[in-house]
């Protein structure tokens, strides 16, 4: 199987610098924590390598050269820095298990904690819920993720789905590009934003209806024929931080 090419290399490495940028603009950071990755393409099944942000650096200040290359093995394999364990139970976990999740996005936001918070998870309550329609699985609470024997359940919980609600801990979301991820997590976390405006709305209006079934299956059907657009939004992101913080692709 051919190696990674230097393009191939210099382009994932933009992306995914990139994504760390527009989270720390979109609030999805957390001081250190959290963590985003993408699969190098080219490895043998089990040798694959992945690029991870660098333990140290918030998401604001993550250039394209930062990004440390860590094998399944969970050794630095390139790039100086250290990683952050948990994020590489998590992250090995997921590229081990789904040869098409070439991009995992985690985050600890607010309203995606909240909403691991409740039994029912991502409730059909909008549009935008509606593409998650029967494509998110729930991981249950295990505490920081330093045991590698959680990542079967991981595997196991998140299966085919699009994204994964972790419990108690956030989201996660995995795409065949950075911009799919990515694009999949700014919607799952807006619907989540959605989800604690209604609860709060519910308070004082009275109970919020939730969105049929039937009708949440059908609104699914059409979001997957229209996610080529996530590359045109991925787009729009990119020229926005080429003029205003230029410095993430060096």
């Amino acid at each position: 199987m051919p190696h990674t090419t230097q393009a191939e290399e210099a382009t994932l490495r933009r992306d995914l610098a990139a994504a760390y940028r527009l989270a720390a603009r979109f609030d999805w950071d957390d001081t250190l924590y959290t963590h985003f990755s993408a699969r190098l393409p080219g490895g043998r099944k089990g040798q694959q390598r992945f690029l991870l942000n660098p333990f140290g650096l918030m998401f604001k200040e993550v250039r394209a050269s930062d990004l440390i290359v860590v094998n399944l093995e969970g050794k630095v394999v390139q790039g100086g820095a250290a990683m952050n364990p948990a994020g590489f139970t998590i992250h090995s976990a997921v590229h081990t298990a789904r040869d098409d999740a070439h991009c995992v996005i985690h985050t600890h936001t607010v309203p995606g904690m909240a909403v691991a918070a409740c039994e029912q998870g991502l409730l059909q309550l909008n549009q935008i819920s509606a593409e998650f329609h029967q494509s998110v699985g729930v991981h249950p609470y295990e505490g920081v993720a330093f045991n590698l024997e959680e990542r079967s359940r991981i595997q196991a919980a998140l299966a085919d789905n699009m994204a994964l609600i972790l419990r108690y801990h956030g989201l996660l979301s995995v795409g065949p590009t950075v911009a799919d991820a990515f694009c999949i997590m700014y919607y799952l976390n807006k619907a989540c934003e959605i989800q604690l405006a209604a609860a709060q709305l519910a308070s004082i209006a009275g109970p919020v209806t939730r969105i049929p079934p039937a009708l949440s299956a059908h609104v699914r059907k059409q979001f997957r024929g229209v996610e080529h657009e996530r590359q045109l939004v991925w787009a729009a992101w990119l020229r926005d931080l080429d003029r205003s913080e230029p410095d993430y692709r060096l």
